[in-house]
C-alpha cells in the first residue's frame, strides 16, 4: 500500500490519500478524540501524541496536529497507523454514514436554502476537498449565511478570506438574497 501525502494550506493540517476509498458518501468530522467513538481508524490516529484533529472526505483523510508538533516525527507514526487499519480489515466508520453534511433547514427561505446547498455542494465543497476540508450549509437567516467549515478548513489562516471573497461573492452573484456569509463554531 503507497500512501500519498500533501500539504494543505493550513499548516497544522496534512492530507493523506491512501489510494482507496475511506468514506462511500459523505465526510466525517472528529474535532476530538471523544468525538472518534464510531471510527476505528480515527480512535488509532488519535493514538498517535499530538494529533488533535481527524477529518475524512471520499478519498482522504486530513490529521490536524498541536502547534507544539512537528510534521517530520508524526507523519512516520501516522502513516503506519493508517497503513496498519487497512491490514487489519476493519471498517473505517462503524455503522451508517450517509450524512450530506449539512444542517436541515425549514420555514419560509426552503427555496433559498436549497439553491445554496446546490452551490455548496457544486461548486465549493469539490474545491475545498481539494485541500483536505469540507464547508457545510449550517443556517440562513435575514440574509446571512452560516456554514461549518472542517478538516482542514477549520482553524486555516485563508479560510477568512475563502469564506468572504470566494463562497461569499459565489453566492451573492446567483443569489440575490444572500448578503453575508459567516462561519459557526462546531
Amino acid at each position: 500500500m503507497f500512501i500519498q501525502t500533501e500539504s494543505t494550506p493550513n499548516p497544522a493540517t496534512l492530507k493523506f490519500l491512501p489510494g482507496q476509498a475511506v468514506l462511500d458518501m459523505g465526510t466525517a468530522d472528529f474535532p476530538s478524540p471523544d468525538t472518534a467513538d464510531k471510527s476505528p481508524l480515527a480512535k488509532r490516529l488519535f493514538a498517535v501524541e499530538g494529533v488533535t484533529g481527524v477529518f475524512f472526505g471520499l478519498d482522504f483523510i486530513t490529521v490536524t496536529k498541536a502547534d507544539d508538533q512537528e510534521w517530520d516525527h508524526l507523519k512516520p507514526a501516522l502513516l503506519g497507523g493508517i497503513m496498519e487499519h487497512y491490514q487489519s480489515g476493519q471498517p473505517v466508520m462503524e455503522g451508517e454514514n450517509s450524512n450530506s453534511g449539512h444542517a436541515e433547514h425549514t420555514g419560509e427561505d426552503g427555496e433559498i436554502v436549497g439553491q445554496i446547498k446546490e452551490l455548496l455542494d457544486t461548486r465549493v465543497r469539490p474545491a475545498v476537498a481539494q485541500d483536505g476540508g469540507d464547508i457545510t450549509f449550517h443556517g440562513f437567516d435575514r440574509g446571512i449565511v452560516y456554514l461549518h467549515m472542517q478538516g482542514a478548513c477549520a482553524g486555516c489562516p485563508s479560510s477568512t478570506l475563502t469564506l468572504k471573497m470566494g463562497i461569499e461573492n459565489l453566492l451573492r452573484h446567483y443569489i440575490p438574497e444572500v448578503i453575508e456569509v459567516r462561519p459557526v463554531a462546531a
